[in-house]
């Protein structure tokens, strides 16, 4: 506790120290601040960019920045906060995974949504498991471009919609660039990034080495990550391009596992896992061509490999099950080991091309889509007696699987400039999708052999007017579409039992909403929502007729997920003086969803019981978060606050279930503190401190990896770091 304040004080009197330099040189702070204004705000993404069209859907674009974030944490929920409706979860303090879902889809490893970075997506398999393990640290991403699920057609079916990382470059002025930022925290936590960039004649470059690690804030929580990027582009004409990428990510974290409801009353912090291990590596290799033909027509050309592997060895049971020595084997328990490798390979290539039509310019674009990819899964292999991240066996594994997936694609959509003011864009996408399973489970005794071959359209429409004050009013619909994953097939916990006739989700979205700006005092984006998402894929809480408790994984039912999403952002004393040398924002993104299931059973000990008016699954009603940041020349700070409302961990909305697994998720506030000081001109020191409060809470239960149980979030934590650039 005295550290904290010791750290609070020392902040407040490096900001007013900063704020009293700011006053002695009005004219420099201004020219930099006007910098910090434009990038700092989210904004929207412009109707062409690229080779994609975005006129009509609902985007948004928001910029990681020390003194808004704690970018060494990679903390989701403050670097994301600006953008309306994202449900967080967190699975660790240290910001290993991203685990965001929205409008009443599955957070997990961001399952449902379409993971980027550059353009190319980073999730392990298309369709089959899609799962994003590939973490990238946000102090190497220069902006964040997110667009709704309804703007499915030029990236996929899916529900969630698509996240893109765009890295940052070299200074193309610079021949050799530097930069390097060193950070240290509680829990023995310490962050290194490392980077350089610049451009040699036609060639330009960007490479980064990241580093974290750290205790964690439970005991039984370390980690050790690392994070690798080079970027090398030939531009070799005025016309076109060729870049190089390659990135890799990989870490060993130790897994505290989850609580019970009794033991997290108790004691949040306390673990009854001291053997479990999770260990992801994904390489990511790809090649980057751009050409425009003429200034009107532009090609690019994506192709990138995926190859990793997934590695996990546990101990496996309900928390209330502790890990201790067996007594008639006087030694522990033998741990599982789980491994999947992954070996995929897409190749993406889009075509814009805009056109007069009548008088007026527009853009038509079309383009298609690659993947192939296997994934080897063996799991239920029985491991050593060991303590430590140990994969060997002494026993095989229990599942043995081939899993395939193959998708060809091909969409167009089509700006149609009606009047200057007014757009129209149509468009659809063909999908081809062909899975199959081959391998055995149960120790070999059951052979598995499936195919699953989907082809289907989708459609969609948007439509924008724009306003002569820059303000836009826009409308969107677009069909969504989501197979069930291979762990439909084969259940990879204890808990879990898998519905044999379980069934693709199909659904679709509508957008509504008006977005602008109001000089540069306001900023907005306002609208309303509508999903449907029909054979909703999800968990069930059964007791059979020896009144045993178990999962169960089916078509829950069909559900909807309708609401609104508001982004605002105030600028207080450039209000009164556009001259100001100073700044005080206030922001504040809102989300209301109301996702409740309209149809659907569950059959309890012979009865049916209906899940209609029930609350979707890990979906919380109220999503806010609200800041206020504060800048003065070379001083930024940002102080911010979440809150997230209750929901529900199961389809049939069970308030309690003794293991943990299943459950209420009670609503949380959670207060963070980020700041900024450069100095010198190629120095500055940040701060973060995050839950400062030290609330008690946790965002999400779990009947699998790396519960099950109650995941209980980090309480306060803090770190300092220094940085240079040059």
């Amino acid at each position: 506790m005295n550290n904290f304040y010791r750290i609070s004080l020392l902040a407040l009197f490096t900001v007013a120290s900063g704020f009293a330099q700011a006053q002695k040189s009005v004219k420099d702070t201004l020219n930099l601040d006007s910098v910090i204004i434009e990038e700092g705000r989210a904004k929207h993404l412009p109707n062409v960019q690229g080779t994609y069209i975005f006129a009509g859907k609902k985007t948004f674009v928001t910029y990681p920045d020390a003194g808004k974030a704690n970018l060494a944490n990679n903390t989701a929920r403050m670097v994301l906060a600006k953008i309306p409706g994202f449900n967080v979860w967190e699975m660790d303090g240290a910001g290993l995974q991203l685990n965001i879902g929205t409008r009443g889809t599955d957070p997990h490893r961001s399952i449902e949504m379409n993971m980027r970075q550059n353009g190319y997506n980073t999730n392990s398999d298309a369709f089959g498991y899609p799962e994003n393990h590939y973490n990238v640290p946000f102090q190497a991403v220069a902006e964040i471009q997110y667009v709704r699920g309804s703007a499915a057609l030029q990236f996929g079916p899916q529900f969630g919609g698509m996240v893109n990382y765009k890295i940052k470059e070299g200074d193309s002025t610079k021949v050799f660039g530097f930069e390097s930022e060193q950070t240290a925290g509680s829990n023995n936590f310490f962050n290194s990034y490392n980077a350089v960039g610049g451009k040699v004649g036609k060639v330009s470059y960007y490479a980064f080495y990241s580093t974290r690690r750290g205790d964690g804030w439970r005991p039984d929580a370390a980690f050790d990550y690392h994070s690798y990027y080079a970027n090398i582009k030939y531009q070799f004409n005025s016309k076109g391009s060729i870049a190089f990428q390659f990135s890799r990510s990989d870490y060993v974290q130790q897994i505290a596992g989850g609580l019970t409801d009794a033991q997290f009353d108790e004691n949040n912090r306390q673990s009854f896992r001291a053997r479990n291990f999770f260990n992801p590596e994904i390489n990511i290799p790809a090649l980057i061509f751009n050409y425009a033909f003429n200034p009107n027509t532009k090609l690019e050309v994506t192709s990138h490999a995926l190859i990793g592997q997934r590695n996990s060895v546990q101990f496996i049971n309900t928390p209330n099950i502790k890990d201790t020595v067996n007594t008639s084997l006087k030694t522990f328990n033998p741990r599982q080991v789980d491994r999947d490798y992954y070996a995929g390979f897409t190749t993406e290539a889009h075509l814009l091309h805009a056109y007069k039509l009548g008088d007026l310019k527009s853009t038509f674009t079309t383009g298609i889509r690659y993947f192939e990819e296997t994934t080897k899964r063996k799991q239920k292999g029985v491991g050593t007696i060991a303590s430590d991240f140990d994969l060997s066996l002494v026993k095989p594994y229990a599942i043995d699987l081939r899993l395939h997936s193959f998708n060809f694609a091909a969409f167009a959509e089509n700006i149609f400039q009606v009047t200057p003011a007014f757009t129209i864009t149509p468009g659809v996408r063909y999908e081809v999708i062909n899975s199959t399973t081959s391998g055995f489970i149960s120790n070999g005794a059951v052979p598995v052999g499936y195919k699953g071959n989907r082809n289907f359209p989708l459609f969609g429409t948007g439509l924008q007017y724009q306003f002569n004050n820059g303000s836009q009013l826009y409308a969107n619909a677009s069909q969504a579409y989501r197979p069930y994953l291979y762990a439909a097939v084969t259940p990879a916990d204890n808990l879990t039992v898998i519905d044999p006739n379980i069934k693709d989700s199909r659904g679709y979205s509508f957008d509504l909403g008006y977005r602008g700006h109001i000089s540069y005092i306001f900023n907005y984006d306002i609208g309303g929502f509508y999903v449907r998402y029909n054979n909703r894929a999800g968990t069930l809480t059964q007791v059979d007729a020896q009144n045993v408790s178990h999962l169960y994984l089916t078509n829950i039912g069909n559900g909807t997920a309708k609401g609104i999403e508001a982004y605002t952002e105030v600028s207080l004393l450039r209000s009164f003086d556009s001259h100001a040398g100073s700044d005080i924002r206030l922001f504040n993104s809102l989300a209301y969803t109301h996702g409740r299931y309209i149809s659907g059973a569950i059959n309890a000990s012979g009865k049916n019981i209906s899940l209609v008016g029930n609350h979707l699954e890990n979906v919380p009603d109220w999503i806010n978060r609200s800041g206020f940041t504060f800048l003065s020349g070379p001083v930024s700070s940002t102080l911010q606050l979440s809150y997230t409302s209750k929901s529900f961990s199961d389809a049939n909305n069970t308030v309690f279930n003794a293991t943990g697994a299943t459950g209420v998720v009670p609503g949380y506030h959670v207060f963070d503190w980020a700041f900024n000081y450069s100095f010198l001109k190629n120095y500055h020191i940040s701060a973060n401190i995050n839950n400062i409060a030290n609330a008690k809470y946790f965002t999400r239960r779990i009947n699998m990896y790396p519960g099950p149980g109650i995941l209980p979030a980090d309480g306060r934590t803090f770190n300092v770091g220094f940085g240079i650039k040059l």
